[in-house]
Protein backbone atom coordinates (compact mmCIF):
# COMPACT_ATOMS: atom_id res chain seq x y z
CA UNK A 1 0.00 0.00 0.00
CA UNK A 2 2.93 2.37 -0.77
CA UNK A 3 4.56 4.42 -3.31
CA UNK A 4 8.60 4.79 -2.86
CA UNK A 5 8.81 9.22 -3.25
CA UNK A 6 12.83 9.29 -3.95
CA UNK A 7 13.77 6.13 -4.73
CA UNK A 8 15.62 7.36 -8.36
CA UNK A 9 16.72 10.58 -7.08
CA UNK A 10 18.25 9.14 -3.95
CA UNK A 11 19.93 6.78 -6.04
CA UNK A 12 21.54 9.30 -8.21
CA UNK A 13 21.87 11.72 -5.39
CA UNK A 14 24.30 8.90 -3.82
CA UNK A 15 25.93 7.81 -6.41
CA UNK A 16 26.61 11.61 -7.11
CA UNK A 17 27.98 11.97 -3.12
CA UNK A 18 25.19 14.22 -2.52
CA UNK A 19 22.58 12.32 -0.43
CA UNK A 20 21.96 13.39 3.23
CA UNK A 21 22.99 10.62 5.70
CA UNK A 22 21.19 12.10 8.54
CA UNK A 23 18.76 15.13 9.83
CA UNK A 24 20.32 18.23 9.49
CA UNK A 25 20.09 21.36 8.97
CA UNK A 26 21.54 21.92 5.56
CA UNK A 27 20.44 23.89 2.85
CA UNK A 28 21.16 22.57 -0.89
CA UNK A 29 22.60 25.17 -3.57
CA UNK A 30 19.76 27.81 -4.64
CA UNK A 31 20.63 27.21 -8.35
CA UNK A 32 18.73 24.22 -7.65
CA UNK A 33 15.75 25.50 -7.10
CA UNK A 34 14.38 27.97 -9.57
CA UNK A 35 10.89 26.72 -9.39
CA UNK A 36 7.96 28.97 -9.60
CA UNK A 37 5.65 28.87 -6.32
CA UNK A 38 2.15 27.26 -6.14
CA UNK A 39 0.04 29.43 -4.06
CA UNK A 40 -2.60 27.22 -1.31
CA UNK A 41 -4.02 30.60 0.09
CA UNK A 42 -5.91 28.78 3.55
CA UNK A 43 -6.76 25.27 1.55
CA UNK A 44 -6.34 21.92 2.82
CA UNK A 45 -3.65 20.22 0.87
CA UNK A 46 -4.43 16.46 0.89
CA UNK A 47 -1.12 14.61 0.36
CA UNK A 48 -2.72 12.03 -1.79
CA UNK A 49 -0.34 12.86 -4.64
CA UNK A 50 3.34 14.19 -4.85
CA UNK A 51 2.20 17.64 -6.27
CA UNK A 52 3.18 19.60 -3.35
CA UNK A 53 6.75 17.62 -3.06
CA UNK A 54 9.92 18.00 -4.14
CA UNK A 55 11.09 14.41 -5.11
CA UNK A 56 14.47 15.53 -5.25
CA UNK A 57 14.80 16.90 -1.35
CA UNK A 58 12.91 13.50 -0.24
CA UNK A 59 14.18 10.13 1.54
CA UNK A 60 12.93 7.78 3.83
CA UNK A 61 9.54 8.32 3.14
CA UNK A 62 6.93 7.17 1.18
CA UNK A 63 2.86 7.49 0.24
CA UNK A 64 0.59 5.55 2.04
CA UNK A 65 -2.82 4.77 1.05
CA UNK A 66 -5.35 4.72 4.17
CA UNK A 67 -7.82 1.72 4.89
CA UNK A 68 -11.12 2.35 5.57
CA UNK A 69 -12.47 1.31 8.92
CA UNK A 70 -15.72 -0.89 8.14
CA UNK A 71 -18.46 -0.17 10.81
CA UNK A 72 -22.60 -0.92 10.98
CA UNK A 73 -24.76 -1.89 8.52
CA UNK A 74 -27.10 0.75 7.61
CA UNK A 75 -29.58 -0.74 5.84
CA UNK A 76 -30.49 -3.88 4.36
CA UNK A 77 -33.04 -4.29 1.12
CA UNK A 78 -35.52 -6.65 2.81
CA UNK A 79 -38.24 -4.47 2.54
CA UNK A 80 -41.15 -5.89 -0.60
CA UNK A 81 -40.35 -3.44 -3.19
CA UNK A 82 -36.33 -3.69 -2.46
CA UNK A 83 -34.76 -7.18 -3.31
CA UNK A 84 -31.29 -8.35 -3.36
CA UNK A 85 -30.07 -6.53 -6.47
CA UNK A 86 -30.83 -3.32 -4.67
CA UNK A 87 -27.93 -1.05 -5.05
CA UNK A 88 -26.47 2.31 -6.83
CA UNK A 89 -26.76 4.27 -3.73
CA UNK A 90 -25.76 7.76 -3.40
CA UNK A 91 -26.03 9.89 -0.13
CA UNK A 92 -25.47 13.58 0.59
CA UNK A 93 -25.80 15.91 3.71
CA UNK A 94 -28.91 18.45 3.81
CA UNK A 95 -28.90 21.23 6.96
CA UNK A 96 -29.21 18.43 9.50
CA UNK A 97 -30.05 15.34 7.16
CA UNK A 98 -28.09 13.00 5.60
CA UNK A 99 -30.31 11.84 2.19
CA UNK A 100 -30.10 8.42 0.86
CA UNK A 101 -30.91 7.34 -2.83
CA UNK A 102 -30.72 3.87 -4.05
CA UNK A 103 -32.24 1.17 -6.55
CA UNK A 104 -35.02 -1.14 -5.07
CA UNK A 105 -34.61 -4.39 -7.29
CA UNK A 106 -34.69 -7.70 -7.52
CA UNK A 107 -35.14 -7.96 -11.22
CA UNK A 108 -32.71 -9.51 -13.58
CA UNK A 109 -32.95 -7.21 -16.83
CA UNK A 110 -31.64 -3.42 -16.31
CA UNK A 111 -34.70 -2.21 -18.35
CA UNK A 112 -37.34 -3.78 -15.79
CA UNK A 113 -40.23 -1.77 -15.14
CA UNK A 114 -39.94 -3.48 -11.93
CA UNK A 115 -37.43 -1.37 -10.83
CA UNK A 116 -37.83 1.46 -8.29
CA UNK A 117 -35.75 4.63 -6.78
CA UNK A 118 -36.09 4.69 -2.47
CA UNK A 119 -35.34 7.45 -0.44
CA UNK A 120 -34.35 6.95 3.03
CA UNK A 121 -32.71 9.79 5.42
CA UNK A 122 -30.85 9.93 8.71
CA UNK A 123 -30.12 12.52 11.88
CA UNK A 124 -26.72 11.31 12.16
CA UNK A 125 -25.43 8.90 9.23
CA UNK A 126 -25.57 5.76 11.08
CA UNK A 127 -29.37 5.34 11.49
CA UNK A 128 -31.82 5.25 8.73
CA UNK A 129 -35.57 5.47 8.12
CA UNK A 130 -37.62 4.93 5.60
CA UNK A 131 -40.39 7.58 5.32
CA UNK A 132 -43.63 6.41 3.99
CA UNK A 133 -44.16 9.05 1.33
CA UNK A 134 -47.63 7.56 -0.60
CA UNK A 135 -46.19 8.47 -4.15
CA UNK A 136 -46.03 5.34 -5.75
CA UNK A 137 -48.56 2.02 -5.12
CA UNK A 138 -46.17 -1.06 -4.52
CA UNK A 139 -48.04 -4.61 -4.89
CA UNK A 140 -51.52 -2.94 -3.85
CA UNK A 141 -49.78 -0.17 -1.33
CA UNK A 142 -48.45 3.27 -1.08
CA UNK A 143 -47.45 2.45 2.18
CA UNK A 144 -43.23 2.56 0.80
CA UNK A 145 -40.53 4.87 0.68
CA UNK A 146 -40.76 4.88 -3.14
CA UNK A 147 -39.85 8.84 -5.37
CA UNK A 148 -39.74 6.62 -9.10
CA UNK A 149 -40.29 3.79 -10.80
CA UNK A 150 -39.61 2.09 -14.12
CA UNK A 151 -36.65 1.74 -15.75
CA UNK A 152 -35.45 4.84 -15.17
CA UNK A 153 -35.24 4.09 -11.30
CA UNK A 154 -32.15 1.85 -12.37
CA UNK A 155 -29.28 4.12 -11.52
CA UNK A 156 -30.90 7.53 -10.26
CA UNK A 157 -28.53 9.65 -9.10
CA UNK A 158 -29.54 12.91 -7.09
CA UNK A 159 -27.53 15.27 -5.42
CA UNK A 160 -27.74 18.99 -3.93
CA UNK A 161 -27.31 21.27 -6.00
CA UNK A 162 -24.93 23.94 -4.76
CA UNK A 163 -24.53 26.54 -7.37
CA UNK A 164 -25.60 29.88 -6.25
CA UNK A 165 -27.99 30.52 -9.39
CA UNK A 166 -29.70 27.12 -9.14
CA UNK A 167 -33.75 28.02 -9.28
CA UNK A 168 -35.86 26.80 -6.42
CA UNK A 169 -37.17 24.47 -8.16
CA UNK A 170 -34.17 22.80 -9.64
CA UNK A 171 -32.50 22.66 -5.98
CA UNK A 172 -31.83 19.44 -6.62
CA UNK A 173 -30.77 17.48 -9.73
CA UNK A 174 -30.06 14.14 -11.12
CA UNK A 175 -28.94 12.35 -14.61
CA UNK A 176 -30.45 8.77 -15.13
CA UNK A 177 -30.52 6.45 -18.17
CA UNK A 178 -30.35 3.79 -19.71
CA UNK A 179 -28.15 2.23 -22.93
CA UNK A 180 -27.56 5.39 -25.07
CA UNK A 181 -28.82 8.42 -23.13
CA UNK A 182 -29.16 10.37 -20.01
CA UNK A 183 -31.77 11.97 -19.13
CA UNK A 184 -32.18 15.44 -16.74
CA UNK A 185 -34.14 15.34 -13.77
CA UNK A 186 -34.79 18.45 -11.08
CA UNK A 187 -37.08 18.59 -8.03
CA UNK A 188 -37.81 21.41 -5.34
CA UNK A 189 -37.87 18.76 -2.43
CA UNK A 190 -35.64 15.75 -3.10
CA UNK A 191 -38.89 13.86 -3.26
CA UNK A 192 -41.36 14.95 -5.98
CA UNK A 193 -39.07 14.67 -9.36
CA UNK A 194 -39.63 15.80 -12.89
CA UNK A 195 -37.91 15.88 -16.24
CA UNK A 196 -36.13 18.86 -16.74
CA UNK A 197 -36.52 18.71 -20.61
CA UNK A 198 -38.28 15.42 -22.81
CA UNK A 199 -34.85 14.73 -24.82
CA UNK A 200 -31.64 12.94 -23.10
CA UNK A 201 -29.06 15.62 -22.31
CA UNK A 202 -25.96 13.03 -23.04
CA UNK A 203 -25.92 10.40 -25.48
CA UNK A 204 -22.55 8.93 -26.51
CA UNK A 205 -21.89 6.41 -23.45
CA UNK A 206 -23.11 3.07 -22.31
CA UNK A 207 -24.67 3.98 -19.15
CA UNK A 208 -25.90 1.32 -17.45
CA UNK A 209 -23.69 1.81 -14.57
CA UNK A 210 -24.17 4.70 -11.64
CA UNK A 211 -23.37 8.07 -13.95
CA UNK A 212 -22.79 10.99 -11.83
CA UNK A 213 -23.15 14.81 -11.22
CA UNK A 214 -22.37 17.73 -9.38
CA UNK A 215 -21.59 21.21 -9.32
CA UNK A 216 -17.94 22.12 -9.37
CA UNK A 217 -17.71 25.16 -6.94
CA UNK A 218 -14.08 25.19 -8.15
CA UNK A 219 -14.52 25.25 -11.50
CA UNK A 220 -17.95 27.04 -11.80
CA UNK A 221 -19.47 24.20 -13.97
CA UNK A 222 -21.52 21.47 -13.76
CA UNK A 223 -19.91 18.40 -14.45
CA UNK A 224 -21.08 14.64 -15.09
CA UNK A 225 -18.85 11.35 -15.03
CA UNK A 226 -20.40 8.28 -17.01
CA UNK A 227 -19.46 5.19 -18.22
CA UNK A 228 -18.30 4.18 -21.76
CA UNK A 229 -16.87 1.24 -22.88
CA UNK A 230 -12.53 1.41 -24.16
CA UNK A 231 -13.02 -1.53 -26.48
CA UNK A 232 -14.00 -4.66 -23.84
CA UNK A 233 -12.94 -2.29 -20.94
CA UNK A 234 -15.60 -0.48 -18.68
CA UNK A 235 -14.40 2.69 -18.08
CA UNK A 236 -15.14 6.64 -17.52
CA UNK A 237 -15.58 9.22 -19.23
CA UNK A 238 -16.47 13.20 -18.20
CA UNK A 239 -18.34 16.04 -19.40
CA UNK A 240 -19.49 19.51 -18.52
CA UNK A 241 -22.15 21.98 -18.46
CA UNK A 242 -23.47 25.44 -17.64
CA UNK A 243 -26.94 24.40 -17.30
CA UNK A 244 -27.08 21.00 -16.88
CA UNK A 245 -28.91 20.83 -19.97
CA UNK A 246 -26.30 21.66 -22.64
CA UNK A 247 -23.12 19.52 -22.45
CA UNK A 248 -19.63 19.21 -24.18
CA UNK A 249 -19.37 15.63 -25.89
CA UNK A 250 -18.23 12.88 -23.19
CA UNK A 251 -14.45 12.61 -23.13
CA UNK A 252 -12.43 9.71 -21.94
CA UNK A 253 -10.51 10.04 -18.48
CA UNK A 254 -7.12 10.03 -18.78
CA UNK A 255 -5.20 7.76 -16.39
CA UNK A 256 -1.70 8.15 -15.73
CA UNK A 257 0.46 5.86 -17.71
CA UNK A 258 1.23 3.39 -14.39
CA UNK A 259 -2.23 2.71 -14.50
CA UNK A 260 -2.72 -1.17 -16.26
CA UNK A 261 -6.43 -1.52 -18.07
CA UNK A 262 -9.09 -2.17 -15.54
CA UNK A 263 -12.99 -2.28 -15.02
CA UNK A 264 -14.39 0.44 -13.86
CA UNK A 265 -18.11 -0.51 -12.60
CA UNK A 266 -18.49 2.52 -11.45
CA UNK A 267 -16.66 5.67 -10.30
CA UNK A 268 -17.93 7.05 -7.51
CA UNK A 269 -16.24 10.45 -8.74
CA UNK A 270 -16.99 13.93 -6.22
CA UNK A 271 -14.90 16.84 -4.76
CA UNK A 272 -13.27 16.21 -1.09
CA UNK A 273 -15.60 18.10 1.63
CA UNK A 274 -13.14 21.50 2.31
CA UNK A 275 -11.07 20.40 -0.12
CA UNK A 276 -13.18 21.02 -3.76
CA UNK A 277 -9.77 21.41 -5.41
CA UNK A 278 -9.30 17.60 -4.82
CA UNK A 279 -11.36 15.54 -7.13
CA UNK A 280 -11.67 11.96 -5.55
CA UNK A 281 -13.06 8.65 -7.31
CA UNK A 282 -13.68 5.36 -5.63
CA UNK A 283 -14.66 2.94 -8.46
CA UNK A 284 -15.56 -0.04 -7.75
CA UNK A 285 -13.15 -2.49 -9.44
CA UNK A 286 -14.85 -5.19 -11.19
CA UNK A 287 -12.32 -8.88 -12.11
CA UNK A 288 -15.56 -10.59 -14.31
CA UNK A 289 -13.53 -13.58 -15.17
CA UNK A 290 -13.17 -14.94 -11.59
CA UNK A 291 -15.69 -16.74 -9.15
CA UNK A 292 -14.20 -17.44 -5.73
CA UNK A 293 -17.31 -19.04 -4.35
CA UNK A 294 -18.77 -22.34 -5.84
CA UNK A 295 -22.40 -21.09 -5.12
CA UNK A 296 -21.62 -17.98 -6.19
CA UNK A 297 -25.05 -16.51 -7.79
CA UNK A 298 -22.95 -15.32 -11.45
CA UNK A 299 -19.25 -14.89 -11.74
CA UNK A 300 -17.07 -11.72 -11.23
CA UNK A 301 -15.85 -10.69 -7.61
CA UNK A 302 -15.15 -6.75 -6.77
CA UNK A 303 -13.33 -4.41 -4.69
CA UNK A 304 -12.56 -0.34 -4.62
CA UNK A 305 -9.94 1.90 -5.75
CA UNK A 306 -9.19 5.34 -5.30
CA UNK A 307 -8.14 7.66 -7.47
CA UNK A 308 -7.47 11.96 -7.53
CA UNK A 309 -7.36 14.48 -10.04
CA UNK A 310 -6.25 18.25 -9.66
CA UNK A 311 -8.85 19.24 -12.61
CA UNK A 312 -11.21 16.36 -12.64
CA UNK A 313 -9.78 15.11 -16.18
CA UNK A 314 -6.52 13.64 -15.76
CA UNK A 315 -6.17 11.38 -13.18
CA UNK A 316 -3.22 9.73 -11.23
CA UNK A 317 -3.25 6.22 -9.56
CA UNK A 318 -0.43 6.88 -7.15
CA UNK A 319 -1.79 3.42 -5.14
CA UNK A 320 -2.77 0.23 -7.52
CA UNK A 321 -4.13 -1.60 -4.73
CA UNK A 322 -7.01 -2.03 -3.24
CA UNK A 323 -8.91 0.98 -1.13
CA UNK A 324 -11.16 -1.62 0.41
CA UNK A 325 -10.27 -4.98 0.23
CA UNK A 326 -13.61 -7.86 0.19
CA UNK A 327 -12.14 -9.25 3.39
CA UNK A 328 -13.12 -12.42 5.10
CA UNK A 329 -16.70 -11.94 4.68
CA UNK A 330 -17.81 -14.78 1.99
CA UNK A 331 -20.40 -13.04 0.60
CA UNK A 332 -18.72 -10.05 -0.49
CA UNK A 333 -16.85 -12.35 -2.36
CA UNK A 334 -19.25 -12.36 -5.51
CA UNK A 335 -20.09 -10.03 -8.01
CA UNK A 336 -20.61 -6.63 -7.62
CA UNK A 337 -20.32 -6.19 -4.00
CA UNK A 338 -18.08 -3.92 -2.40
CA UNK A 339 -19.29 -0.78 -4.16
CA UNK A 340 -19.21 2.73 -3.43
CA UNK A 341 -21.89 4.81 -2.54
CA UNK A 342 -21.43 8.13 -4.21
CA UNK A 343 -20.94 10.38 -1.88
CA UNK A 344 -18.61 11.41 1.47
CA UNK A 345 -20.46 12.83 4.27
CA UNK A 346 -18.73 14.67 7.56
CA UNK A 347 -20.36 12.08 10.93
CA UNK A 348 -17.69 13.62 13.40
CA UNK A 349 -15.34 16.35 13.89
CA UNK A 350 -12.58 13.85 12.89
CA UNK A 351 -14.56 11.55 10.95
CA UNK A 352 -15.58 11.08 7.11
CA UNK A 353 -18.20 8.41 6.44
CA UNK A 354 -18.78 6.70 3.53
CA UNK A 355 -20.85 3.96 2.25
CA UNK A 356 -20.37 0.49 0.46
CA UNK A 357 -23.26 -1.90 -0.20
CA UNK A 358 -22.23 -5.12 0.71
CA UNK A 359 -24.19 -9.18 -0.45
CA UNK A 360 -24.84 -8.60 -4.08
CA UNK A 361 -27.76 -10.81 -5.13
CA UNK A 362 -28.17 -12.13 -1.55
CA UNK A 363 -31.25 -11.88 0.49
CA UNK A 364 -29.62 -10.02 3.06
CA UNK A 365 -28.40 -7.35 0.08
CA UNK A 366 -26.86 -3.94 2.42
CA UNK A 367 -25.16 -0.69 2.99
CA UNK A 368 -22.31 -0.53 5.11
CA UNK A 369 -21.17 2.45 6.83
CA UNK A 370 -17.21 2.96 6.91
CA UNK A 371 -15.23 5.75 7.87
CA UNK A 372 -11.87 7.35 7.49
CA UNK A 373 -9.99 10.37 8.75
CA UNK A 374 -11.03 13.55 7.99
CA UNK A 375 -8.82 14.69 5.27
CA UNK A 376 -6.68 11.37 6.29
CA UNK A 377 -7.29 9.14 2.62
CA UNK A 378 -3.32 9.14 2.03
CA UNK A 379 -0.19 10.27 4.26
CA UNK A 380 3.25 10.84 3.61
CA UNK A 381 4.76 8.13 5.82
CA UNK A 382 8.17 7.45 7.53
CA UNK A 383 9.06 4.56 9.75
CA UNK A 384 10.96 4.22 12.92
CA UNK A 385 13.88 5.33 11.06
CA UNK A 386 13.29 8.19 10.18
CA UNK A 387 12.63 10.11 6.87
CA UNK A 388 11.94 13.54 5.44
CA UNK A 389 10.29 15.98 2.40
CA UNK A 390 10.83 19.02 1.34
CA UNK A 391 7.61 20.78 -0.65
CA UNK A 392 8.32 22.98 -3.91
CA UNK A 393 7.96 26.38 -3.28
CA UNK A 394 4.48 27.20 -1.54
CA UNK A 395 2.78 30.77 -1.49
CA UNK A 396 0.15 31.09 1.57
CA UNK A 397 -2.18 33.83 2.87
CA UNK A 398 -3.11 32.02 6.49
CA UNK A 399 -1.16 33.12 9.12
CA UNK A 400 -0.87 29.65 11.27
CA UNK A 401 0.80 26.27 9.84
CA UNK A 402 -1.77 23.48 10.52
CA UNK A 403 -1.14 20.05 10.57
CA UNK A 404 -2.74 16.58 10.34
CA UNK A 405 -0.37 14.28 11.49
CA UNK A 406 -0.35 11.11 13.56
CA UNK A 407 3.17 9.51 15.46
CA UNK A 408 3.39 6.59 17.52
CA UNK A 409 4.42 6.94 21.21
CA UNK A 410 8.13 7.22 19.99
CA UNK A 411 7.81 8.85 16.95
CA UNK A 412 7.90 12.78 15.98
CA UNK A 413 7.24 15.47 13.39
CA UNK A 414 9.50 18.64 13.40
CA UNK A 415 8.53 21.05 10.50
CA UNK A 416 11.29 23.64 9.02
CA UNK A 417 10.95 27.16 7.05
CA UNK A 418 13.18 27.44 4.58
CA UNK A 419 13.14 30.51 1.34
CA UNK A 420 12.47 29.54 -2.15
CA UNK A 421 16.38 28.95 -2.50
CA UNK A 422 16.43 26.27 0.59
CA UNK A 423 17.97 28.39 2.91
CA UNK A 424 16.68 28.13 6.31
CA UNK A 425 14.84 31.24 7.07
CA UNK A 426 16.03 32.47 11.05
CA UNK A 427 13.64 31.42 13.93
CA UNK A 428 12.15 28.28 12.02
CA UNK A 429 14.69 25.83 11.70
CA UNK A 430 14.60 22.09 13.29
CA UNK A 431 16.75 23.33 16.56
CA UNK A 432 14.01 26.43 16.86
CA UNK A 433 10.97 23.51 17.17
CA UNK A 434 10.25 21.18 20.19
CA UNK A 435 9.13 17.90 17.84
CA UNK A 436 5.48 17.08 18.13
CA UNK A 437 4.07 13.73 18.58
CA UNK A 438 0.34 12.59 19.04
CA UNK A 439 -2.82 12.15 17.23
CA UNK A 440 -4.22 15.78 15.70
CA UNK A 441 -6.38 16.73 13.18
CA UNK A 442 -5.81 20.47 13.03
CA UNK A 443 -2.28 21.16 15.10
CA UNK A 444 -1.00 24.50 14.95
CA UNK A 445 2.49 24.98 15.24
CA UNK A 446 4.51 27.02 16.95
CA UNK A 447 8.51 27.36 16.94
CA UNK A 448 10.54 28.79 19.76
CA UNK A 449 10.43 32.51 19.23
CA UNK A 450 7.87 32.50 16.29
CA UNK A 451 4.06 31.76 17.58
CA UNK A 452 3.05 31.72 14.03
CA UNK A 453 3.87 32.52 10.21
CA UNK A 454 2.15 35.65 9.92
CA UNK A 455 5.46 37.72 8.51
CA UNK A 456 5.94 34.83 5.84
CA UNK A 457 2.91 35.48 4.66
CA UNK A 458 2.67 36.42 0.51
CA UNK A 459 6.40 34.96 0.01
CA UNK A 460 7.27 31.98 -1.60
CA UNK A 461 8.79 29.35 0.98
CA UNK A 462 9.24 25.35 1.09
CA UNK A 463 8.28 23.56 4.53
CA UNK A 464 10.63 20.63 5.38
CA UNK A 465 9.51 17.97 7.64
CA UNK A 466 11.21 15.69 9.07
CA UNK A 467 8.59 12.53 10.34
CA UNK A 468 9.87 9.34 12.49
CA UNK A 469 7.28 7.25 12.89
CA UNK A 470 4.73 9.17 11.74
CA UNK A 471 2.04 10.34 9.35
CA UNK A 472 1.52 13.41 7.67
CA UNK A 473 -2.24 13.36 6.25
CA UNK A 474 -2.42 17.06 5.30
CA UNK A 475 -1.56 20.51 5.84
CA UNK A 476 -3.14 24.23 5.44
CA UNK A 477 -2.18 27.28 6.35
CA UNK A 478 -5.48 28.94 8.33
CA UNK A 479 -5.87 32.56 10.13
CA UNK A 480 -6.57 32.36 14.10
CA UNK A 481 -10.90 33.21 13.27
CA UNK A 482 -10.92 30.42 11.10
CA UNK A 483 -13.13 27.10 12.17
CA UNK A 484 -10.56 24.11 13.49
CA UNK A 485 -13.01 21.75 12.11
CA UNK A 486 -12.90 21.44 8.09
CA UNK A 487 -15.23 21.63 6.26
Amino acid sequence: MTKPLHILTLVLLVECGLARCCVAETSPPAEEHNVAAVDIGTRVEMLVDDWLIDPSLSQGVELRLQTPVRREVVLTTDQPWEGNVSGYYSIFKDGSKYRLYYRGSSAKRDDSAQQVTCYAESDDGIHFVRPKLHLHAINGSDDNNVIMTGAAAHNFAPFLDSNPDAKPEELYKALSGLTNHLTAYASADGIHWNKMQKEPVLTKGSFDSLNLAFWDEAAHTYRAYSRYMAGKIRSIQHSESPDFLHWTTPEPNEFSESSPPTHFYTNGTLQCPGAPHHYLAFPMRFEPDRQKLSDAPEKGISDAVFLTSRDGKKWDRTFLEAWLRAGPDPHNWTDRSNMPAWGIVQTAPDEFSMYVSEHYRWPDNRLRRVTIRRHGFAAVHAGANGGEFTTRPILFSGKQLVLNYATSAAGSLQVEIQDATGAVLPGYGLSDMLPLYGDELDRAVVWKSKSDVAELVGKPVRFRFVLKDADLFAIRTRNPDQSHESP
